[in-house]
């Protein structure tokens, strides 16, 4: 029987060269490799971990989650040997992050053609985005260094608003100060408000988000302020649990295909992490197809798809309703490729339009998604229209933040005051006076109540 405790687990972070090959320990504060200058990837012992068999791993896993039992109760922290084995639970942030629903989006997968497609609502968390599955990984790793008497009197991050909702909530927890640099005027205000609230020092700077992450990076190199970008590795640890998690909630079965949303392509990497090390371990048996959604304004991982990855041309990202993917020059590039590569990846893009339409879309079978998710859902809708999504294929879109924190946009959607968006699919009240045959007359001509509301009429249909 596999053992509760793991402390005879073990994992360091190591350069993401093979040629390479250096490795330091991953509670030092570092985020490039110093002989070559790569991005750092944390590493575990897999030989050890392979001493217990498929089954037992399936096996406590299924017996943590979502129990009162700490830490394991979290989606992140029931895997802990295979997230962060070293460190003190007294040191765990959590929230209870993880767990989220695997939404079986029947109606709108059977309009599409695609019986079997389900929708891993990430947004359904504590703060309302995927962030919170790294960044309690993060901030409780800052929890441990600071309790070992390192010096680190903040953390910092870049951020288009859930990074920054994540590490201004996880840091509260923790009682560690934050700071959040963010484009000025380029976020919701329910993503502006979120750090705030939880006290963060938030700085709205007059660029991008490519601009805040230069700034960013630039600060954590001269002051002992800790860097929560994806760029350093610990966040992936905790994202990568999404894919762990999707297998286990279908009894350990692998989809055919999961769609993902990118910008910073962190996530993107640490789903391919999470899908091999499970493989590795004899827990899963194949590889799914993953697919990596961009919107058509800030593309760059699509348009180096088109040439084969010769090489990442940084762009200049354009405004878009997908707010958190607007990035030119994503930082998690050379990772990104390499998982596409070992799961016969393939990139899609989305226009703003399509965007929207398909968030909307969906929104009518039942769902309310971010814009996010609206770029993965037309890259989906592209995909099976060409054939190379089938229809007897399982397929997971992996949603990353909750609708609600773009009210504002959807509204805008519904009202028509989008600019590169036509909306297909809007919807708007009816003003009537308050007269039950003004009523029902009204219903008569949207509804066959005759038939049992079998047939609406309205926008979109």
């Amino acid at each position: 029987m596999l053992a509760s405790s793991a402390m005879d687990h073990r994992c360091w972070l190591a350069c993401i060269d093979p040629a390479c090959g250096a490795k330091y320990d991953v509670f030092e504060v570092i985020y490039r490799c110093r002989a070559c200058g790569q991005l750092l990837e944390v590493v575990h012992d897999a030989e050890q971990l392979a001493r217990h068999s498929a089954a037992e791993w399936k096996a406590l896993f299924d017996g943590r989650i979502r129990s009162t039992v700490w830490p394991f109760g979290s989606g992140v922290w029931c895997r802990k040997e295979m997230v962060l084995p070293q460190i003190d639970d007294e040191n765990i942030v959590s929230m209870y992050e993880g767990g989220s629903n695997l939404f079986w989006a029947e109606r709108f997968g059977r309009e599409i053609g695609l019986p079997d497609l389900w929708v891993k609502q990430c947004g359904n968390s504590h703060t309302g985005s995927f962030k919170d599955l790294g960044m309690t990984v993060l901030v409780s790793v800052v929890k441990e260094m600071r309790a070992r008497g390192q010096d680190i009197p903040a953390v910092a991050c870049a951020s288009t608003g859930d990074t920054s909702a994540a590490l201004a909530a996880y840091g509260a927890a923790a009682g560690i100060p934050t700071i959040v640099l963010l484009p000025r005027n380029r976020v919701s205000l329910a993503q502006l408000v979120q750090p705030i609230a939880n006290g963060a020092i938030v700085l709205a700077l007059d660029t991008d988000f490519d601009g805040c992450m230069k700034t960013v990076q630039e600060l954590t190199e001269c002051e002992n302020v800790y860097l929560a970008n994806s760029m350093n590795s610990l966040r992936l640890e905790g994202q990568k649990t999404v894919a762990m998690e999707i297998v286990q909630q279908f009894d350990w079965q692998v989809p055919d295909t999961i769609v993902i949303p990118g910008g910073n392509l962190g996530n993107v990497s640490a789903l391919g992490k999470g899908l091999l090390l499970m493989e590795r371990l004899g827990i899963i048996d194949r590889r799914p197809r993953i697919v990596v959604a961009q919107a058509e304004n800030a593309n760059p991982l699509y348009l180096a798809y088109q040439r084969g990855f010769d090489r990442l041309e940084a762009v200049e990202a354009k405004p878009t309703l997908a707010s958190a993917i607007q990035i030119g020059n994503p930082v998690s590039y050379e990772r990104a490729v390499r998982t596409l590569r070992e799961f016969n990846g393939i990139v899609e893009q989305a226009s703003e339009t399509e965007l929207a339409d398909a968030s909307a879309r969906a929104d009518r079978t039942g769902m309310f998604n971010c814009p996010h998710t609206g770029v993965a859902l037309a890259a989906l809708l592209k995909l099976r229209e060409r054939g190379e999504i089938h229809a007897d294929e399982r397929v997971v879109v992996i949603s990353t933040a909750h609708g609600l924190k773009f009210a504002d946009q959807k509204a805008a959607y519904h009202e028509g005051k989008l600019a590169q968006v036509l909306g297909h699919y809007r919807n708007q009240p009816i003003e009537l006076p308050n007269q039950l045959d003004t009523v029902r007359e009204a219903l008569h001509r949207l509804i066959d109540l005759e038939q049992g509301g079998s047939r609406v009429a309205g926008a979109g249909q």
